[in-house]
């Protein structure tokens, strides 16, 4: 598969974090992003240029675009993935990284075009919301699993059967290598465009974007057991009121949100 980069300098933090959601939501299902630049990843069938153009045009910023070959991935992250550590309880690295110290888990994680690799604000912030749930026998769904990074840390944390779930092909490889590499046993990887009809869960994770999460909410209100503990991330600071909004009528428990660099994730209960 051949894809395109995209790179966009020079860029602010804040910009970046606000293209990251908006090409997320486009088709791009890669980011590398530095203190002035941003690169993002889409495969060539998925590239429309007129639709970049626009998003790119509100916010004045420039780009150059690049094809690359899937061969040139690995080396690409081995030069650019640093390790993740997050707060004292987890340590996100590669196989090339040396092990991290003074973590209570470690993960090893190959990105290659994947998403979900500890560096963007919304996995750090899922993974703090985890550290602090009861995954010890139970049964968890990760819809919108990426590189696996919250399916596996589930099953780390005790998780005793989970379903990590996403539509790209891509992902499935991804993430059923990274399952592998962590000698993960409890999850299974499945293809699937919606949450509908994934079963019936007492930990959900949406870790997507704000569109895809609205339009499955209802499937992921349906695979929550009582009691479930619900996850969702992948959303902007401004979003929190549309999601309030959006989950009203089901009745959770909103237990909790968390925030960093314009990113929020949400906690809630189903009641």
């Amino acid at each position: 598969m051949k894809y395109i980069e995209i790179e966009i300098a020079p860029i602010t933090l804040d910009i970046s974090e606000l293209l990251i959601a908006e090409l997320s939501e486009n088709g791009f299902d890669g980011f590398e992003q530095g203190d002035d630049y941003l690169k993002a990843y889409i495969s060539k069938s998925d590239f429309r240029e007129p639709e970049l153009d626009f998003i790119l045009n509100k916010y004045s910023v420039i780009y150059t675009q690049t094809l690359i070959q899937e061969t040139n991935w690995n080396e690409l992250w081995e030069s650019n993935f640093d390790p993740v550590v997050v707060d004292d309880f987890v340590g996100i690295r590669a196989h090339f990284h040396d092990p991290i110290p003074n973590v209570d888990l470690e993960l090893l994680i190959t990105p290659k075009m994947s998403f979900g690799t500890g560096h963007h604000a919304t996995t750090y912030l899922m993974m703090q919301f985890m550290k602090n749930i009861d995954f010890k026998g139970k049964s968890v769904f990760d819809f919108g699993t990426g590189t696996g990074i919250l399916a596996i840390l589930a099953e780390k944390l005790g998780g005793a059967s989970i379903i990590a779930g996403d539509h790209d092909d891509w992902c499935i490889d991804n993430a059923s290598e990274n399952i592998l590499n962590n000698q993960c046993k409890n999850i299974d990887v499945i293809k699937l465009d919606s949450a509908n009809n994934a079963g019936v869960f007492q930990v959900v994770i949406a870790n997507i974007n704000k569109n895809i999460i609205i339009q499955n909410l209802q499937f992921l209100d349906q695979d929550s057991d009582f009691g479930a503990d619900i996850l969702l991330s992948g959303l902007l600071r401004e979003d929190e009121p549309d999601i309030l909004l959006a989950v009203e009528s089901f009745g959770w428990s909103h237990i909790e949100t968390k925030h960093k660099k314009g990113w929020m994730a949400l906690h809630f209960k189903k009641n």
